[in-house]
């Protein structure tokens, strides 16, 4: 393995990263966004950035592999890494969120 295979194979497992933050990061805005909505258009926003979010990891897919195995599993890594970091702030952010909820007492003993 030359350098510049080593080179490569690190920018396209940064790029994969780039492509799983823009696509679970979009996902995740997408259903808090959808939460909020009131009108019966959350399927619709749901299916348009399903479409967004797919084109646009297909197309980074295909130009950061450029038909090489290698670069196409650097890239995939680097997507479910970005994927394990978003599931790990969205769990974060609930967490903060998350209402503290009182625990119900017992009633008392006759």
């Amino acid at each position: 393995m030359q350098m510049n295979d080593a080179a490569a194979l690190l920018l396209a497992g940064l790029a994969g990263c780039a492509l799983g933050g823009f696509f679970f990061g979009s996902l995740w805005w997408t259903v808090r966004q959808t939460l909020t909505l009131s009108s019966g258009r959350s399927a619709l926003w749901h299916l348009g950035s399903l479409l967004l979010r797919m084109g646009v990891a297909l197309i980074g897919f295909y130009a950061i592999g450029a038909g090489r195995w290698e670069r196409l599993a650097a890239c995939l890594a680097g997507f479910v890494m970005a994927r394990m970091v978003v599931m790990w702030m969205a769990r974060e952010w609930a967490d903060r969120r998350a209402p503290t909820v009182k625990e119900a007492g017992h009633a008392p003993q006759p």
